[in-house]
């Protein structure tokens, strides 16, 4: 059986410091969301907060998840100068640790 080879994910997951207020936590919600609505290669956008019951997020509490058409269209993404001013005011002063994963997604 032959897999398809589907659409680009960028999954990035994060931990923001404690001091990081809730609200601005939220902030980070919103625009993160209107990054990824603003770019055209980017074709997808989703994300939500950890609910696993298995405790083996070590910390990370949100989940983002970017798709592009392939990855030609992340690599235009990542030092697009829109997502490096949202990196540098939203996500260098409140996240503690971020994880990236970057796949061609199968089916």
């Amino acid at each position: 059986m032959k897999t398809k080879t589907g659409p680009y994910r960028h999954v990035v997951l994060f931990k923001f410091y404690e001091k990081t207020k809730q609200e601005t936590v939220g902030e980070i919600e919103t625009a993160f969301g209107k990054l990824a609505a603003g770019l055209p290669f980017v074709k997808g956008f989703e994300w939500g907060h950890n609910s696993s019951p298995e405790n083996l997020n070590q910390g990370f509490t949100h989940c983002f998840i970017v798709t592009f058409e392939d990855a030609a269209g992340r690599d235009l993404y990542l030092p697009h100068p829109d997502h490096q001013a949202f990196c540098r005011q939203f996500l260098d002063p409140h996240l503690e640790k971020v994880c990236v994963v970057d796949f061609d997604s199968h089916s």
